[in-house]
């Protein structure tokens, strides 16, 4: 299986609010620590405030922050929803385009959706807290470019 891009700048902007849980940081931060693009970062920020997973705070020292303690989030459901999200480009094996002629004996669909189920469980057990190793190097690389 392979992350979307969507998915994997989703969880990368988690594990930086993750650094500093309790302090708000501004999309452009983020997309400049990260080194990507501010709008495409505004799409899966937009997405990650809707499903309840960041707060985000209007104003002047406003900005985007986790809406709990980086342990409450699981890394298998943080991508399951991620991906589902982006479904149309996270199908393992499509069967009706073109139609599979073998689609009534087949049973390989449902052996790769045990396997992705398998997977999600897999990474349920760990949180974003688990994925850091050294929050504190991260902390600081975020610092250096507040303005």
């Amino acid at each position: 299986m392979q992350l979307s891009k969507f998915t994997d700048l989703g969880i990368r902007v988690l594990l930086v609010l993750s650094a500093k849980p309790e302090q708000p940081a501004t999309i452009l931060q983020i997309a400049e620590h990260l080194e990507v693009s501010k709008n495409h970062l505004m799409k899966i920020v937009h997405f990650m405030s809707k499903q309840g997973w960041l707060t985000t705070i209007r104003g002047k020292s406003g900005g985007v922050m986790l809406s709990q303690l980086p342990q409450d989030y699981k890394i298998g459901h943080l991508i399951r929803i991620l991906e589902e999200n982006t479904t149309h480009e996270n199908i393992i094996v499509n069967c009706h385009a073109p139609s599979c002629t073998l689609i009534p004996a087949c049973r390989l669909p449902r052996m790769l959706n045990g396997a992705m189920v398998q997977f999600y469980n897999y990474l349920d057990q760990y949180s974003l807290l688990d994925i850091l190793t050294q929050p504190e190097m991260h902390i600081v690389s975020l610092e250096r470019i507040k303005h």
